[in-house]
């Protein structure tokens, strides 16, 4: 299965019109920085919170560089879910200029 990709600009318009931006990375990347418009749901607990995963629009996947939003994807996808993978990750998102944020609203990193 080729898992479909999007651009860290095109993957932004697409959530400033309602697509849903799921982060999977771990808790330290998380609390290091983020899109402000994610939800964090790692790797790993995908299986147990899917339902937490909407699959009435766009999911666009983000990790570090994609790898494992790229597994994420095919999950979503063998499903139903409409998924897309962010190409390059959080390291791309950040470069293109877009919002790496932390909790507390500070800037944050990419780790």
């Amino acid at each position: 299965m080729t898992v479909p990709e999007i651009a860290p600009i095109d993957a932004a318009d697409a959530i400033a019109q309602g697509a849903f931006l799921l982060d999977v990375r771990e808790a330290d990347e998380w609390a290091a920085g983020h899109a402000a418009a994610a939800t964090w749901i790692a790797l790993g607990g995908i299986a147990d919170r899917v339902a937490e995963i909407p699959a009435d629009r766009q999911v666009v996947c983000i990790c570090r560089s994609g790898a494992r939003s790229a597994k994420a994807t095919e999950f979503l996808a063998a499903r139903g879910i409409t998924a897309v993978n962010l190409v390059g990750g959080m390291q791309a998102w950040a470069a293109a200029g877009l919002d790496v944020t932390t909790d507390t609203g500070l800037p944050g990193t990419v780790i």
